[in-house]
């Protein structure tokens, strides 16, 4: 088949997977889950072609920009607040299932050596923060818990491709040792960090104080990740982390940085489609892979691989409840400053534990193992791994990411911290940032005109509108739902004011430019009210 109706056939799978993420918004199912049907039914359908990837470029192409979008949405705040879940997660769940799945899968596999049961571990270790916000979106969870499995699955990404990379070395080169391989792993991720910051203070200034536009703006950002990586691994050190380390410095920074709302917005737009054309095009891969890996499992049949899916998911599974309780629980007896947290109970480490729905990074890394030993020999075990890790990412996906929902419904999760509500941290946001501006406006501009003298006597109106609402006490249930008729209300007003402006285009009566700008201001107003994930 030639490169031409290769990329024909990946288009139009692009196209049908974009159909059923369409059908997943309407059934009201998180995305992933579809994905991974769709790329388990790719597989089956006849006569699909075969692709031979470089796994290299795999890992190359898919792996910085899922790792520096993660690291962008996190907030540094929150992430610093519940370091010691997070930490506990990150490195102590993925090292603990890591070495559980080596050892278990070198006693069940036939010709599974301890060296592939960690490069198995390494890949099935973490969980994706897309497929578990996805499934929470719109749930009532308690932000803590929101954060901790942001923050979780941003860092054991790290975590678990530097397991997967000593383990990749060690299959290739027949020798392991722990202590060194302990002491290479805070050196190369030390100084993959270090690379990471050096490298992202870089790109902020060259954002900050050269005369760039949202268009570059975007495409620097598209850069910046490849960028850390390529120049982290050069060094030998770990890219993966030098990705994490910079993502987090330009998100932390972005404010000082990306200066106008266009520059945001544009910034936006570009990151969530390639986001999501990525995820959809690593489950196609996948599929389109699938009948050669079945075919080439080496001496096991597809009962033998799904066996030992299951058990390895099992094991994932089991090996969470079993590290979350303790790790909730124990550092309030050992410590005092955890002991002024609020009390966790049980059922918030239960939505912990079941969210660890396997994903896209865990995919792109099973994709990523190389064909050939060094000696030029076929790598060992290969399809089979990619094997489980998909049979362990449709397990984990299908069945936890559907009954996640119910089960947070069922045990009536409730938020067990002190969080002010939404609708008043708005107004606290908006009456300091009136404050400063007319602050400034009566410093710099008192009596300059009629304009800046309205302007001045909105923002006094703003301010006590503002400070009426924060002196109020607490909605309740019936206000909660005034304030949801009334966002109802604004959205239809918005929708009403789109059809307008498509009027006012088509009678060409005004620019095109001016519409638009009329219409940006739309998209702004309504971001205020449903957030930048809708």
């Amino acid at each position: 088949m030639t490169m031409h109706h290769t990329l024909l056939l990946v288009l139009g799978l692009l196209f049908a997977v974009m159909l059923l993420v369409l059908l997943a918004k309407r059934m009201n199912v998180a995305y992933p889950i579809f994905l991974v049907i769709a790329g388990l039914a790719i597989g089956f359908i006849p006569g699909m072609p075969q692709l031979h990837l470089d796994p290299e470029l795999i890992f190359l192409i898919f792996l910085p920009p899922l790792l520096y979008e993660a690291a962008w949405y996190t907030s540094w705040n929150e992430f610093w607040k519940w370091k010691r879940p997070i930490v506990l997660l990150a490195f102590g769940l993925v090292f603990f299932t890591s070495m559980i799945v080596a050892w278990s899968t070198s006693l069940i596999i036939p010709g599974f050596t301890l060296a592939l049961g960690f490069l198995l571990g390494g890949i099935v270790s973490p969980p994706d923060a897309v497929a578990a916000a996805t499934v929470l979106k719109g749930m009532n969870v308690p932000r803590r818990l929101l954060t901790i499995l942001e923050g979780e699955s941003l860092v054991n990404d790290a975590s678990s491709l530097i397991v997967f990379k000593f383990a990749l070395a060690a299959v290739l080169t027949g020798t392991f040792s722990m202590q060194e391989a302990t002491g290479q792993f805070f050196w190369v991720a030390g100084m993959g960090i270090a690379v990471g910051l050096a490298g992202a203070h870089i790109m902020y200034v060259v954002h900050r104080f050269l005369p760039t536009t949202p268009a570059i703006d975007a495409a620097l950002t598209v850069m910046t990740p490849y960028m850390l990586f390529l120049a982290a691994e050069q060094f030998h050190f770990s890219g993966v982390m030098a990705v994490v380390s910079g993502g987090l410095f330009m998100s932390y920074r972005s404010h000082e940085v990306f200066r106008t709302g266009s520059t945001r917005m544009n910034m936006l737009g570009v990151w969530t489609t390639m986001i999501f054309v990525m995820n959809a095009l690593v489950f196609i891969l996948i599929g389109l892979e699938l009948p050669e890996i079945v075919a080439g499992l080496e001496g096991y049949s597809i009962a033998d691989g799904i066996k030992y899916g299951l058990i390895v998911s099992v094991i994932t599974i089991l090996l969470r409840f079993l590290w979350v309780y303790p790790a909730a629980h124990i550092p309030r007896w050992l410590s005092a400053k955890a002991r002024r947290d609020p009390f966790p109970g049980w059922k918030g480490p239960m939505v912990i534990s079941w969210a660890g729905m396997r994903g896209v990074v865990s995919l792109a890394t099973a994709l990523s193992i190389p064909m050939l030993m060094t000696d030029g020999s076929a790598f060992p075990q290969r399809n089979l791994i990619i094997f489980i890790t998909f049979v362990v990412i449709f397990i984990t996906l299908v069945f936890q990411g559907l009954t996640l929902p119910a089960m947070i419904r069922l045990i009536g999760l409730k938020e067990i911290d002190e969080v002010m509500p939404g609708h008043r941290q708005q107004a606290g946001i908006r009456l300091r940032l009136d404050h400063v501006a007319l602050k400034f406006i009566n410093e710099q501009y008192k009596g300059k005109s009629e304009m800046i003298a309205l302007h001045k006597l909105n923002l006094e109106n703003h301010i006590g509108d503002a400070e009426r609402q924060l002196k109020s006490q607490e909605a309740d249930h019936s206000r909660h739902g005034e304030a949801a008729a009334f966002r109802e209300m604004l959205l239809d007003v918005y929708t009403l004011q789109r059809k307008e402006l498509f009027k006012l285009r088509k009678e060409k009566y005004f620019s095109d430019e001016e519409i638009r700008k009329a219409e940006l201001q739309l998209d702004l107003d309504e971001l205020k009210i449903t957030g930048a994930g809708h």
